[in-house]
């Protein structure tokens, strides 16, 4: 259960409402292939023509860990999912490989098991210090500064010694226009704050947001005594609250609607080559009998902050945690180790 669950909603009509907070990533489009499969030929057309194509989105193939071929992880898929304040500076970055100032707000990797039945959402706070090729230690948001994309994968597959399928990278703007399109998004607000960005308070309690304001609640984090860590949960929060104010019947039975939808989040969405309407919609398809029970979000658990040599606060890495999460990506256990860990 992801730390934003058990709320008063019933159980059944919350799974109606909810299919899973992966497809919110890739675009709303691929919902049409459970209401309509005729209807997601012109969704897909959307699709491919306003996303946004990341060139290069991998590091060298001698550098990356072997696709698992055989054995349980065989079928599994591996999805780096990226936000950022600035899509374009982030996709110019990972045609080049550059370096540059952009850095990714949001990291999450989804891990979805070869059986289909659950998806994992496991979001790495942007601050935890770990090892980056060819830079040393570093913040691993910094990644995407030093070496665009293709090193934020490069450092991620080295700690978990898994190989990431696809990229995906968000821009926040994309939340704003979404949350306007559907005439404004209520989440369960779990602490009260201000927020620096913009003139906005969130109040303990359910609260509808306009866009400007689920910007202002997804980006804050100097309001908080725990700063990041509230941030996540907040994020994983609105998330959630999003797709079910998507997910409505009032709304996948409206495909002017959806269409209205996907034409204005697609162009907030950039992916890798291979993630095309096509693989998206077969990967949705594979994912229909999943329900928002099934998708469990957790934080990669860290041993908390401190200050590295140079001064910056960090997050320090617990590699046990890592160790441990990575040897369940590569026998395709994690639905049990984040169990056993009392994770989710």
């Amino acid at each position: 259960m992801s730390e934003d669950e058990g709320h008063a909603v019933p159980v059944r009509r919350r799974r109606a409402r909810q299919r899973n907070i992966f497809l919110v990533f890739l675009g709303i489009f691929v919902v049409a292939a459970i209401v309509s499969v005729a209807f997601l030929g012109n969704l897909a057309v959307s699709f491919d023509n306003k996303t946004q194509t990341i060139p290069s989105a991998f590091p060298n193939e001698t550098l990356r860990p072997t696709k698992a071929t055989e054995g349980p992880a065989a079928g599994a898929v591996n999805i780096l999912l990226l936000g950022s304040d600035s899509r374009g500076a982030a996709v110019d970055l990972a045609e080049e490989g550059a370096a540059s100032d952009q850095r990714s707000d949001t990291m999450m990797w989804a891990h979805i098991p070869s059986d289909r039945k659950h998806i994992y959402l496991m979001s790495i706070m942007r601050d935890t210090w770990v090892d980056i090729p060819g830079y040393g230690q570093a913040k691993i948001n910094a990644a995407m500064a030093f070496g665009g994309v293709p090193l934020v994968v490069e450092t991620l597959e080295g700690m978990f010694k898994s190989r990431i399928d696809h990229v995906a990278i968000v821009d926040f703007e994309g939340f704003k226009t979404i949350t306007d399109a559907l005439g404004g998004v209520t989440v369960d607000v779990p602490v009260s704050f201000s927020s620096s960005h913009g003139d906005y308070t969130f109040t303990t309690g359910p609260q509808k947001l306009n866009g400007d304001q689920a910007l202002a609640f997804v980006r804050e984090r100097y309001a908080f005594i725990d700063g990041d860590y509230q941030r996540v949960r907040n994020q994983q929060i609105f998330l959630k609250s999003l797709l079910a104010a998507v997910l409505t019947p009032s709304t996948l039975t409206n495909p002017l609607k959806v269409t209205e939808l996907v034409d204005q989040v697609a162009p907030y969405i950039s992916v890798d080559v291979g993630l095309d309407a096509k693989a998206v919609g077969a990967l949705a398809l594979s994912l229909k009998s999943v329900r928002g029970s099934d998708v469990v979000s957790f934080t990669l658990p860290t041993l908390g902050t401190g200050t590295s040599a140079d001064g910056q606060s960090i997050v320090l890495l617990d590699q046990a945690a890592v160790s441990a999460i990575a040897q369940a990506l590569s026998d395709d256990t994690l639905g049990d180790h984040i169990a056993q860990a009392g994770l989710g």
